[in-house]
């Protein structure tokens, strides 16, 4: 049995985990008290979505469900060949079992904890690194996530992956993680991510850049049309 660790080691220091947890401050979020939005998803998280085009209407929640449910519906994105068609499945569960250690995890603790603990970056660096690398092996042989096929596999990896290699997300994270050294996998989220589809989708509650080149929440195909004719001209 491992010797009992030091108090004040940790941090803050002196801390010691309390035999029964509590949270005394209050749980801030758009979503904490919605009970609107709790009708459409229990867990009370974003994504969820109601398809109004059927009666009663449905509702689905959690993106790999959202994203199967739209394949489905439009015929598009997700293979009907049965190999195909598990792979696609498999890459997509990949990635909601492995985005929670790059978000979560590496994210949280690289870019928004107060303050920087060495032992838990460099558990989920580890952990990130090893995710690139399964990708960088995977696409070095594939064009997308399954073969020449762009699938919902793609779609629900990139806005992760693809947006550490790009620098959107976590602020020094794709120097930090040396991202130029997966070839494949840099190949792979550039030309996603010079889908004009993806371009589009990205400006919807985009964050960041001028109020002008922003589409809020609720909008349509022409106000994202008039946003991309805005940074275009």
């Amino acid at each position: 049995m491992a010797d009992a660790s030091d108090p004040a080691n940790n941090q803050p220091a002196g801390y010691v985990p309390p035999k029964v947890w509590t949270w005394e401050q209050p749980s801030g979020g758009q979503f904490a008290n919605s009970s609107g939005f709790v009708e459409i998803n229990p867990n009370s998280k974003i994504p969820a979505m109601v398809d109004h085009s059927v009666s009663p209407n449905i509702t689905v929640f959690e993106s790999g469900a959202i994203l199967v449910y739209l394949a489905e519906k439009f015929g598009a994105f997700l293979p009907t060949d049965p190999a195909k068609r598990a792979q696609t499945m498999s890459w997509l569960m990949w990635q909601m079992g492995s985005a929670p250690f790059l978000g979560g995890g590496f994210g949280h603790f690289f870019a928004y904890a107060p303050f920087k603990i060495e032992y838990a970056i460099n558990r989920y660096a580890m952990e990130v690194k090893r995710q690139l690398h399964v990708l960088d092996t995977h696409l070095a042989k594939s064009r997308f996530m399954v073969g020449d096929d762009y699938t919902i596999a793609d779609i629900a990896i990139w806005p992760w992956y693809g947006g550490v290699a790009r620098g959107d997300a976590y602020a020094g994270a794709a120097e930090f993680l040396n991202i130029g050294e997966y070839e494949h996998f840099n190949r792979w989220a550039a030309e996603v991510g010079e889908r004009e589809a993806v371009q589009r989708g990205r400006l919807v509650n985009r964050g960041s850049g001028p109020e002008d080149q922003r589409v809020p929440e609720r909008h349509s195909a022409a106000d994202i049309d008039a946003v991309r004719a805005k940074m275009l001209a």
